[in-house]
């Protein structure tokens, strides 16, 4: 289970995730940041990938199809935003 209000403290962007969707390899910093948060721009690198999440802010970015701790990753500045 994950937080549904995850933010960047890094960019200020709540974190967009995309049930049964990853992101294409071809992906990079400057497509988020020029694209986010404009779902149909951001679906022209989503790959639909049944039991996977795809989640993004405008600086970062990760795919997901296993049961992963997003705490570990130390490039990440995502947190809850409060519910």
């Amino acid at each position: 289970r994950t937080c549904d209000q995850l933010r960047c403290t890094a960019c200020d962007f709540r974190v967009s995730l995309f049930n049964d969707y990853i992101w294409d390899q071809s992906c990079d910093y400057l497509f988020f940041r020029n694209n986010m948060p404009e779902l149909s721009k951001l679906r022209a690198k989503m790959v639909k990938k049944k039991g996977a999440r795809a989640y993004a802010c405008q600086c970062n970015w990760r795919s997901i199809d296993e049961l992963t701790d997003l705490q570990t990753d130390q490039q990440l500045r995502w947190v809850c935003g409060k519910h």
